[in-house]
């Protein structure tokens, strides 16, 4: 290892110490009960609520994927995705965050979503708590596999190492500390980790510019490329076996600019229909400490993400501009921050700097993996297959389906190739199509019944792999982002099964007055 790499190493070294010193603060008060271990007894305060929720959502793909996006094809997918996004989180904020931290309260002090759901419906089998909870062991395994690609990638491109081994060392470091620290460790770890993140990309974005010489440069070099620079094109690289060619000057090849319809974009703008159905900023909501501290939450979240997705896109779009056939695969093409971050800085700095893919990697994965382990052993084992388990029994179940979850997550993530972005894109539509029109009918329409709570959930998760895999294919009008679809099936399905079927108890309905009118 050369001396500019090893002290990148010792940097990244130092803030995983740091993390570690964390989780094992938190060690103690984590296993004193299935309640800390898993939503922190209800203790966060506002703005560890807000960046622990916008840090664990936003995930590596932050900082590598959408970049890569803006990279590849230019503003249009990127920018419209961003903008999707940061409605989404707003409006989730606002409507969402305190109707739900009362509502789960009230519902029998419900401490993860599976919880909620089935106690929101009063059930005594617990079929709602059982789906919920298959789907998210699903979708959370393919999120943290995403993860884990993102810390291989990192690893395996600063120190020309192997790929799987990074992986596997970047999941097992991931691994341990969810495992000793749980929810409060994540949570506290998140809000640095959010910090580190966005000062990150704003380092880099600023590095960025002045190295292509200023805004104006960028957008001259930017336009030269067809599409590239547009909300309503799309830049098209010319590819041979997925490898964009270039000239023989040097310069990257690109076809005609594409179109950018009007279809398109809504289907982009629906990444934020996803926000309503994210288990692990749900969770964020049900674990602050005073409903009235949302407000701030809300303000400081709206800020972050809108400072960090506007930089994420801008850097892909610089790092064309300086870098434009260096990355000639989409793969590739998702290292433009690395890139950028090893060349604009000493190496010390350009450590603690990638520190933010690291930092955003794993307050997500710690995420993904906690709220999967505890969807089971909260919902399956405890509430069907072990019914007199104690909280002891509970928690230790937990933490043996991480450890089963993290296998299967790696052994997903063991494709070098596979895009960030379509990794995660098709687990947040997969969330956002199941729990999304679920969450909002919960909280707001009291005619929402059981069996129309599970018409919604498995009708919407189903769509999202139906749409992916046989109707988005054909192309055409049928392109377009599976969320969308599989939204929509899920709310009709929803109130068309509740108003076909018998209307809530009035212990239910008495319930929904009651979230309706919670100050505490």
């Amino acid at each position: 290892m050369s001396g500019e790499r090893l002290q990148i190493f010792v940097a990244m070294c130092i803030y995983m110490a740091v993390v570690i010193g964390i989780g094992l603060y938190y060690f103690r008060r984590a296993g004193a009960s299935s309640d800390n271990f898993l939503i922190g007894g209800r203790s966060l305060g506002p703005w560890v609520t807000a960046m622990g929720a916008e840090a664990s959502d936003m995930s590596g793909w932050l900082l590598m994927g959408l970049p890569g996006v803006a990279y590849w094809v230019g503003l249009s997918d990127a920018i419209w995705t961003a903008i999707g996004l940061l409605i989404g989180t707003y409006l989730n904020w606002l409507f969402v965050a305190k109707r739900l931290r009362g509502y789960s309260v009230i519902a029998s002090d419900s401490i993860t979503i599976p919880d909620f759901f089935s106690n929101r419906f009063k059930e005594k089998k617990k079929v709602i708590a059982t789906i919920a909870a298959l789907f998210i062991l699903i979708f959370f395994t393919v999120y943290a596999a995403s993860c884990f690609v993102t810390v291989g990638k990192l690893f395996s491109r600063l120190f020309a190492t192997k790929y799987l081994y990074m992986m596997i060392a970047g999941a097992l470091f991931v691994v341990f500390y969810t495992f000793i620290g749980g929810f409060l460790a994540e949570s506290a770890s998140d809000f640095m980790q959010g910090i580190v993140m966005i000062i990150s990309l704003v380092v880099v974005l600023g590095a960025g510019i002045s190295a292509a010489g200023g805004i104006p440069a960028v957008i001259n070099n930017a336009k030269s490329i067809p599409g590239f620079l547009e909300f309503f094109g799309i830049a098209q690289p010319t590819l041979v076996d997925g490898v964009q060619q270039l000239e023989t000057t040097g310069k990257p090849l690109f076809g005609a600019a594409g179109s950018y319809g009007f279809l398109t974009i809504i289907s982009t703008l629906s990444w934020g229909l996803g926000y309503f159905g994210m288990p692990q900023v749900l969770l964020k909501f049900m674990a602050i400490k005073e409903p009235s501290q949302l407000k701030l939450s809300r303000r400081v979240a709206t800020i972050w993400c809108a400072i960090s997705l506007v930089a994420a896109v801008a850097i892909g779009i610089i790092g064309r501009v300086l870098y434009p056939d260096v990355l000639l695969t989409q793969s590739d093409s998702e290292s433009i921050f690395v890139l950028m971050s090893m060349d604009f800085f000493m190496p010390i700095f350009a450590g603690i700097v990638m520190a933010g893919i690291l930092a955003a990697t794993i307050s997500s994965s710690d995420s993904y993996l906690l709220i999967a382990a505890s969807a089971f052993s909260k919902s399956i084992y405890h509430g069907i297959m072990k019914k007199d388990a104690n909280d002891k029994q509970v928690l230790t179940m937990t933490r043996i389906t991480l450890l089963v979850i993290s296998v299967f997550a790696m052994i997903i993530a063991i494709d070098e190739n596979s895009v960030i972005f379509k990794v995660v894109s098709f687990a947040w539509a997969g969330f956002g199509a199941t729990f999304g029109p679920l969450m909002l009918f919960s909280l707001f329409w009291k005619r929402t019944t059981r069996t129309g709570a599970i018409a919604g959930m498995v009708s919407g998760g189903s769509m999202v792999f139906i749409w992916k895999l046989l109707i988005r294919p054909i192309g055409g009008l049928f392109d377009i982002y599976e969320l969308l679809p599989a939204f929509i099936v899920s709310c009709i399905a929803i109130v068309v099964t509740s108003l076909l079927t018998e209307e809530p108890s009035s212990d239910i309905i008495e319930e929904f007055e009651l979230a309706k009118a919670f100050k505490e």
